[in-house]
């Protein structure tokens, strides 16, 4: 009997930026429609969401501004790198993402863009808030404080 290898996830991009600018709520996983040669260029591990967010139109999640460059072998059949992209999800999550853009005044953003086991490329989107300048300060002399707290121990011990 033959044991099946377990992929592990293939990171193409992730949105760093995004926990320090944003307070991260809940997450979804939710599906790209792509063309053929976007999926070659992720493949090769070329794309950037860093400045990228996701929008309602006409009751569909599309990600905009997000860039995944030409793939150099496509030739005339390539596509515009930053053209929105529809992502896939059930019409229950749609109508959660919209209700909480339009009513909270939430904003969707992407934390990672990735293969999953099946070889399928995926996006993992957040609903967040925007931090004020404090929280961000905040979060500045808290990540600086663990890393002293941690020089500290390490030499002490």
């Amino acid at each position: 009997m033959a044991v099946a290898k377990e992929r592990p996830l293939k990171v193409v991009a992730d949105n760093r930026k995004a926990r320090f600018n944003y307070e991260v709520g809940e997450t979804l996983e939710a599906g790209l429609a792509l063309t053929g040669s976007e999926v070659k260029s992720l493949r090769a591990g070329k794309a950037t969401i860093a400045e990228s967010y996701a929008d309602a139109r006409d009751g569909e999640i599309w990600l905009i501004n997000a860039t995944i460059p030409e793939y150099q072998q496509a030739g005339r059949d390539n596509h515009a790198p930053k053209r929105p992209r529809k992502l896939l999800l059930h019409k229950r999550q749609i109508n959660k993402l919209i209700g909480a853009v339009e009513r909270q005044g939430f904003t969707v953003v992407p934390l990672k863009l990735y293969f999953n086991p099946k070889g399928r490329a995926k996006i993992e989107i957040a609903l967040a808030r925007g931090k004020k300048l404090h929280d961000k300060r905040d979060t500045l002399k808290k990540r600086s404080w663990d890393r002293e707290r941690g020089r500290l121990l390490r030499a002490k011990g």
